[in-house]
């Protein structure tokens, strides 16, 4: 039967869910201008599609607006291709809407560019599994394990490339059916945006092999989890890398160093952005190579934020090599708001001319909770409930975002939590690996 293009306008909403509603594509011009009807309650969507306590009731219209600079287009045998525009959610009057995810990291890199006029430069790394593959000993990092998926990690690789995306790696990781992928840095708004896009490019192709993919932050107590790893760097006006300098702390330059301290000073307050699920606690404890403390490691991957080796071999100069990851997050965030809790609390370390951090080259879980705070670090949130009570409390991490952000964000959250409320843990990530 005959079969007419549509494209669907979305946006990476709080839940960390691509959302959105689709149009012919013969009305793109006019979207592009008019964009697509969309509802204020729509924020309070959980990743469970209950909606959580909301302000907004059944008043208030906002629209959608796709923007052509962040297309995922996938070519589909016999059939228009599949295409999604991500967007910015406005007022019926133009202005951006608080609650937009992308409108408040664009707020977030605005003030990165007026504190410091620096630019953030970075990339998202993911790990994602196919769902009910069973475990099988000696693949994992194997060639074994290669050639099986090989054709799958093929057709993602040439997808990201198609789409703007440019690959970096692809493997077969240590957990069954574990998958990490990673792609070349780029910059501002476009880091989430790639982000997104290559989530839904993973989930897309994963289907047409008959597989489920899950970004799932841990798939049971005792399983490895999913991380989302942040690599950041920063750049200066004239495109120039502005991390790194031979003199100090680390190699640190002054504004990253007090980028880096700001994220671990604030980071305990802001964790409920960047693990923003029920399941997403039992990945951020000790020896599971995610972070469970707010520490700066240098080649530590237990580290909340690593210092990321400098290959002397390689042919790129060592400060355009040089950068740090952030590893305390997982794919239930929205990239957007993960990276705007980042770049705040950066700025706000830049502001606060804060010093730049000492790297631990100790086993933080081993100290007393006596030492641990003479150390001068913190034991992260060890719940969803801790983090919003820290999220909540905070003046300074509240008044980065919008006004009432903070209270839309916590009840969305809450009503999330409700959904899985007494189950065992095994059962909270059974139902949060079908949703994400």
């Amino acid at each position: 039967m005959k079969r007419e293009e549509l494209i669907l306008a979305c946006t990476s909403d709080i839940a960390g869910k691509v959302r959105g509603k689709s149009f012919p594509a013969t009305q793109l011009e006019k979207r592009l201008k008019r964009g697509i009807g969309w509802t204020p309650t729509n924020v309070q969507i959980t990743c469970f599609d209950n909606i959580a306590e909301t302000p907004f009731g059944s008043f208030g219209d906002l629209v959608l607006i796709p923007d052509e600079s962040a297309v995922m287009r996938l070519p589909e045998a016999g059939g228009p291709d599949e295409v999604s525009m991500l967007g910015d959610i406005r007022y019926t009057d133009g202005k951006p809407w608080e609650f937009c995810t992308r409108s408040i990291l664009r707020d977030a890199l605005a003030r990165l560019k007026k504190v410091s006029g620096l630019t953030l430069n970075g990339t998202f790394e993911h790990e994602f599994q196919i769902r009910f593959e069973e475990a099988r000993a000696g693949t994992a990092f194997s060639s074994s394990g290669f050639r099986e998926w090989r054709a799958f990690g093929e057709t993602l690789i040439a997808a990201m490339r198609d789409n703007g995306i440019a690959p970096d790696t692809f493997l077969r990781e240590f957990g069954p059916g574990q998958f990490e992928v990673t792609m070349d840095p780029t910059t501002g708004v476009a880091i989430a945006d790639q982000a997104v896009i290559l989530r839904e490019l993973v989930h897309a192709i994963a289907a047409r092999f008959d597989k489920t993919a899950t970004f799932v932050p841990i798939r049971g107590p005792d399983t490895v989890g999913n991380g989302v790893h942040v690599h950041m760097s920063l750049i200066d006006a004239g495109g120039n890398p502005a991390t790194h300098d031979a003199d100090g702390q680390h190699e640190m330059s002054q504004h990253a160093g007090q980028f880096v301290a700001g994220i671990l000073k604030y980071l305990d307050a802001f964790t409920a952005l960047c693990a923003p699920s029920v399941v997403s606690y039992l990945r951020l404890t000790p020896h599971r190579w995610s972070a469970a403390f707010n520490n700066l490691g240098f080649r530590d991957r237990e580290a909340a934020v690593r210092i990321c080796p400098v290959s002397d071999m390689s042919d790129i100069a060592r400060a355009r090599q040089f950068h740090f990851e952030f590893r305390a997050a997982d794919a239930a965030a929205s990239p957007y708001l993960l990276l705007a809790a980042l770049v705040h609390a950066g700025a706000q370390g830049i502001e606060e001319k804060l010093d730049a951090p000492v790297a631990v080259q100790q086993d933080l879980s081993l100290l007393s909770p006596e030492d641990l705070a003479a150390s001068g670090h913190k034991r992260l949130p060890k719940t969803l409930e801790q983090a919003l009570d820290a999220f909540a409390a905070s003046e300074t991490v509240r008044g980065w975002f919008p006004d009432s952000f903070a209270d839309i964000y916590v009840k969305h959250k809450l009503g999330e939590a409700t959904m899985v409320a007494g189950l065992e843990p095994e059962e909270q990530c059974r139902r949060y690996e079908e949703v994400y």
